[in-house]
């Protein structure tokens, strides 16, 4: 019987591309070189959302993605700082990302502004499909610990490198501090949860943090005197009050 090559091979072709349609998504989404669309800024590597998006629907065109609520609101305000969530399915897997709200140097933003959040949203939304495979291997090595005898990358030189989640230190208790030969008792600070009721205000109302600190004398949330609280608490609900 006469055989046919090219037939043969064709046949061939035909086979291995519906053996790779019906692979799971993940060896797909691995196997995409993204290289050509990482984008570098301030010395990190980003993978464009959309082409993200894009390989992700051409790998299962039922995928979906989700950006997660918190008490209605698309981030959640921690002691931390400012966090969002994305779940993406595949295939009926479904996986999430948390991701802080950065500013484009990479460090937490205490005050974020709406454009701010969205972009994490974005950047969020491109990990949660790397959880998928898509440009995994380009997220490798980031979450390791950097070397003592290096500076971090957003960080200035000599910087002490602090971990990716940081508590709001110990409020400040009372102390005694010498004046002019006597002793006298340190102001008190507000506790942990004050600095997070504040913080929740500060983004509700959309006032700039910084004013706020800078209005009552302090350089941090921690360092606000206990017995300013109220006030606090109070100019901020003036302002939310009137811009309802």
């Amino acid at each position: 019987m006469e055989t046919h090559p090219t037939t043969i091979a064709v046949e061939a072709h035909g086979q291995s591309a519906q053996q790779h349609q019906h692979a799971p998504a993940f060896a797909r989404l691995y196997a995409v070189n993204v290289n050509e669309h990482v984008e570098k800024k301030g010395g990190f590597s980003y993978l464009s959302w959309p082409y993200a998006v894009a390989q992700l629907r051409l790998a299962d065109p039922s995928a979906t993605w989700e950006v997660r609520r918190f008490d209605g609101l698309p981030f959640l305000i921690t002691e931390a700082g400012v966090f969002v969530e994305v779940a993406v399915t595949v295939q009926g897997v479904t996986l999430s990302q948390i991701h802080p709200v950065l500013d484009s140097r990479n460090r937490p933003l205490l005050s974020p502004t709406a454009f701010d959040i969205n972009t994490s949203i974005q950047r969020c939304l491109v990990k949660a499909i790397a959880l998928h495979g898509l440009g995994l291997y380009i997220y490798a090595g980031e979450d390791l610990p950097q070397p003592v005898n290096q500076d971090a990358a957003n960080d200035q030189p000599s910087a002490p490198v602090a971990p990716a989640l940081v508590s709001p230190p110990e409020p400040k208790q009372p102390s005694t501090v010498p004046v002019q030969g006597r002793q006298r008792p340190a102001v008190a600070t507000i506790t942990r949860a004050q600095q997070t009721q504040i913080h929740k205000l500060v983004l509700e109302v959309g006032v700039d943090l910084d004013r706020v600190l800078a209005y009552f004398g302090v350089q941090a949330l921690q360092d606000i005197a206990a017995t300013d609280f109220q006030r606090v608490i109070r100019s901020l609900e003036k302002r939310r009050a009137a811009a309802a």
